[in-house]
């Protein structure tokens, strides 16, 4: 995904600084020459074009400790720290910057009062700040030593970040390697002098950067407590199209690269990240064994198959509703052959997503531009998950229960024979991921029909089964998943006189037996699992 903001933000940063001033709002054409910059870095990947640049400007360059060194042995002139401070870098590290001299010249507004003050004290003003973290994520990420971890919590850093962003009317702010590229290139283009628009678009990801800092390290402390922890990842964000709708404006925060490759195909939507995210936990369930094949809709799965080959997945996933699948998400658990690239291509959809492509299948699926090609690289979700509530946001654990034979409990007269237990398992599978009220109808390990979104329990069943027959399935021998309790026997009762033999739900209502003793009259299979699925 491209995060096409910062480009508009900058206000076309090619043309010449004339045409720049047309393109921005007034208030933000005020421009500003670099004379002094102070860096202080973990990352020195990137920094030295930068720094020959400056120098060659004739910036007055500041630094402390191993970027100090770095820049001498470059042959470039720099100031120490200490010499503005008067003191040494003291407790192992811990305290270089941290003085009036350095956050004086941060924070100091470039105004006769400001700048008179700065001069009573012999502060020199600091017109740009380039900093980039210890790297507490991949230290947490690479060891369990909290000794180790604590010292890879930076304090100097984030400050300077902090007091340079704030002051970006008056100061340039590069808060982390990623950002040197592009500083780079603005340093290159303008000769050193920033636009408002470029220091205030610097701040906002400076920002960022020192919020998305704190959340690890808040996450690493909080690790184990109940508290809210917003343990999902916001170090990048991209401007969508636009929100649900077209008249929404919509973002998305979050490393979408560390799950996927994007092959092929056009910018991601709103709506295709919802419906990708739907896809990705549906196959979570069936990502180990034979080939799985799922088609989603709207978050719902409207084809789900299991086969011996792929192919086969794919073309009975897709039998379960021809309909629906049209403008769909299609995901499997396997690489995708040419053979059923050819199969797929036929179709219009929005999504592909597998763990891999044969070549000359991707080169297929890639001629049509628009067409979004994923490559996945772990069916793994994230184990808390969040939703925006009126004024607030609600975290929960992800409901990553997968029930095996061992959960469940039969409770009828009949057990369900070994074919069954099979059926009913694929089924609970499958209705877990349908919007409550669900029903799912399994046959051969085929989701031959599907209720969601109902009023009632009866309305699923209901729909499920008139699907079911509306794509020509014979329901006698199917199972029935659903995702909560049957409080009354009419499920029971509606599923027999369609041909259905087993059942898998949660149990709990106080009126469990009715549906039970339902079954036991028509030689039914029930089976609890305890656990309810609901999806809202």
């Amino acid at each position: 995904m491209q995060n096409t903001a910062f480009d508009g933000l900058l206000c076309n940063i090619q043309t010449t600084n004339t045409r720049r001033q047309h393109a921005c709002p007034g208030h933000l054409t005020k421009h500003m020459q670099i004379r002094s910059a102070l860096i202080s870095v973990y990352s020195k990947d990137g920094l030295e074009p930068i720094i020959r640049r400056l120098y060659e400007l004739g910036v007055q360059l500041f630094s402390t400790g191993g970027t100090q060194t770095y820049i001498q042995k470059l042959g470039i002139p720099v100031t120490p720290v200490e010499s503005l401070t008067g003191y040494p870098s003291i407790l192992d590290g811990r305290v270089k910057t941290l003085h009036p001299a350095v956050f004086g010249g941060l924070l100091a507004r470039r105004e006769p009062e400001h700048l008179n003050q700065l001069q009573e004290y012999n502060i020199p003003e600091i017109d740009c700040v380039i900093v980039d973290l210890y790297p507490f994520e991949e230290t947490v990420a690479a060891t369990n030593n909290p000794e180790e971890i604590i010292e890879k919590i930076d304090i100097g850093g984030v400050s300077l970040i902090r007091a340079a962003a704030k002051n970006w009317k008056d100061v340039v702010v590069v808060a982390s390697k990623d950002e040197y590229k592009l500083f780079f290139d603005l340093l290159n283009d303008q000769q050193g002098e920033f636009s408002a628009y470029n220091r205030r678009e610097f701040a906002r990801r400076a920002f960022k950067v020192s919020s998305n800092y704190d959340i690890a390290i808040f996450n690493w402390f909080n690790e184990g407590t109940a508290d809210i922890s917003f343990k999902y990842s916001i170090h990048r964000s991209d401007i969508l199209r636009y929100g649900e709708n077209p008249h929404q404006n919509g973002v998305f925060f979050g490393d979408f690269e560390k799950v996927f490759d994007k092959l092929n195909g056009k910018a991601i939507s709103y709506n295709n990240l919802v419906d990708i995210d739907a896809a990705v936990q549906l196959m979570r369930e069936f990502q180990l064994g034979k080939p799985a094949f799922a088609i989603l809709k709207h978050t719902n799965a409207c084809g789900v198959a299991r086969r011996h080959t792929v192919l086969e997945a794919w073309q009975a996933a897709l039998a379960c509703d021809t309909t629906s699948a049209f403008g769909g998400i299609f995901i499997t658990n396997t690489k995708v052959d040419l053979a059923t690239a050819q199969e797929i291509n036929k179709l219009f959809y929005e999504v592909l997503i597998a763990p891999d492509f044969e070549p000359d299948a991707l080169a297929l699926l890639s001629k049509k531009e628009q067409r979004i090609l994923l490559k996945i690289k772990s069916f793994d979700v994230a184990k808390r998950s969040f939703r925006s509530l009126l004024n607030g946001v609600v975290e929960q654990d992800t409901d990553l229960k997968t029930e095996t034979e061992a959960d469940l409990k039969t409770v009828t007269e009949r057990a369900p024979t070994p074919k069954e237990v099979g059926e009913l398992l694929f089924a609970i599978k499958c209705c877990k991921h349908l919007k409550s009220n669900a029903i799912a109808l399994i046959k051969e390990r085929q989701l031959i029909g599907m209720g969601c979104g109902q009023p009632s329990r009866v309305d699923a069943l209901k729909q499920a089964i008139a699907k079911a027959k509306s794509f020509g399935f014979d329901l006698n021998g199917a199972v029935m998943a659903s995702d909560a309790f049957f409080p009354f026997p009419d499920c029971v009762e509606i599923a027999h006189e369609a041909g259905i033999t087993a059942v898998i739900q949660p149990g709990g209502s106080v009126k469990d037996q009715d549906s039970i003793d339902a079954c036991n009259r028509n030689n039914m299979a029930m089976v609890m699992t305890g656990f309810r699925h609901f999806r809202h």
